[in-house]
């Protein structure tokens, strides 16, 4: 059993174990990759003030996102095809998210269905929505959220269109694999995945095959979501998607000031500062950079989250110290899914939480909630001095 001390030690089991193709979708960006790289480079810019001789007992991480109980200001983020990167994924990433007390995001592109992470866990979970064209679609989807007694709907915005992202395209990412001579020669190197995929018969779009009306080609990814998307979409058609939901509605996928102050003014709980991980508007700016400038903006109206980029406890810490009140993990926690399954789930949760609480410490903090921007040392024009 290999020693795990960061989430780049469980990135590399990850990488061994899992298909290329699932593994180049997790870990690339849109075109250059440039804002998918700076997501998590940006952090490195960001340094911590250490403090000394300070009372470091009875330490707290623990806050409320959405007004949820949470063991730390972290959720698992919406990943889709998430049951590729290890059988039934998205039902062991839930139980353990579950068990360490954070919550679980449930993509409407997984391969578990709502039905299934429901009926294999005891606590609600949230559930993500894009916006798509079919309202009859839309209705039923969310109603099934519903039933499963969800706890929150996450509604995705900055997936109008989808940004090319040149390794899947290059892979013919699907799920399940295309059978052809370059992914079976990748697949005869991954005998472990293999054989717990073959137990499971989960493995096509389990909220969308038998549900979605008029799908194609329910086995591909990229020609579902070309039928599928809302390119009209306006914000009277995302104050329209929130009305069907009864409970806490988060708006994922905000980068820009003006975008934000018109979420705030939709009905939303909270807003994610995010830019899809670097997967959609390549060029733009990280979502660490725009965080300050949109939580000075709406948030004393608004809870505001962060996606994207975080990797470590540290990178958690420095996001709530810039105003956060609540951060994602997609791909630190698909590594450990990929790699050890529900056990490398919370050993990715467990590492990120010991190095928050560390952190914390050092930083001569006791209480997540008294961690703010005096704890960092942020260079001058971090945010940058930009001509709109």
């Amino acid at each position: 059993m290999p020693v795990i001390t960061e989430i780049e030690d469980l990135k590399r089991i990850y990488k061994r174990r899992v298909p290329k193709m699932f593994y180049d979708y997790a870990e690339t960006g849109s075109w250059t990759e440039q804002t998918f790289r700076e997501n998590s480079s940006d952090f490195d810019q960001l340094r911590l003030r250490q403090r000394i001789a300070v009372n470091m007992t009875g330490r707290s991480t623990a806050t409320k996102m959405v007004g949820q109980d949470v063991a730390m200001p972290v959720a698992l983020a919406p990943v889709g095809l998430t049951g590729m990167q290890h059988a039934d994924g998205e039902i062991l990433a839930a139980k353990a998210a579950e068990k360490f007390g954070v919550p679980f995001t449930l993509s409407t592109m997984s391969i578990c269905s709502i039905e299934d992470v429901a009926e294999n866990t005891e606590k609600p979970f949230w559930f993500q929505v894009y916006t798509l064209k079919d309202d009859d679609f839309m209705r039923r989807l969310v109603d099934r959220a519903k039933a499963a007694n969800c706890a929150a709907l996450v509604i995705t915005v900055d997936l109008q269109i989808m940004g090319q992202r040149h390794k899947d395209l290059k892979n013919g990412l699907s799920a399940p694999p295309k059978l052809t001579l370059k992914s079976m020669a990748n697949l005869a190197t991954k005998v472990p995945w293999g054989l717990e995929m073959l137990q499971t018969k989960r493995r096509f779009f389990g909220n969308i095959v038998g549900h979605a009306k008029g799908v194609s080609d329910p086995a591909s990814l990229s020609s579902w979501t070309a039928e599928a998307f809302d390119h009209s979409l306006d914000w009277e058609r995302i104050k329209f998607l929130r009305s069907l939901w009864d409970g806490p509605v988060i708006l994922k996928g905000i980068l820009d000031v003006e975008d934000a102050k018109m979420a705030a003014n939709v009905g939303a709980d909270a807003i994610v500062v995010s830019n899809h991980g670097g997967r959609q508007l390549d060029g733009a700016l990280s979502s660490i950079r725009m965080l300050s400038s949109i939580v000075e903006a709406v948030g004393n109206k608004i809870e505001v989250h962060l996606d994207s980029g975080i990797r470590s406890g540290q990178d958690v810490l420095k996001a709530m110290a810039m105003g956060a009140k609540g951060t994602y993990i997609g791909r630190a926690f698909v590594y450990g899914l990929g790699a050890m399954g529900e056990k490398g789930v919370t050993f990715a949760l467990e590492t990120i939480h010991k190095e928050l609480d560390t952190t914390m410490a050092l930083c001569g903090r006791r209480d997540i909630h008294d961690v703010d921007r005096s704890n960092l040392l942020i260079p001058k024009g971090f945010e940058g001095d930009w001509v709109a």
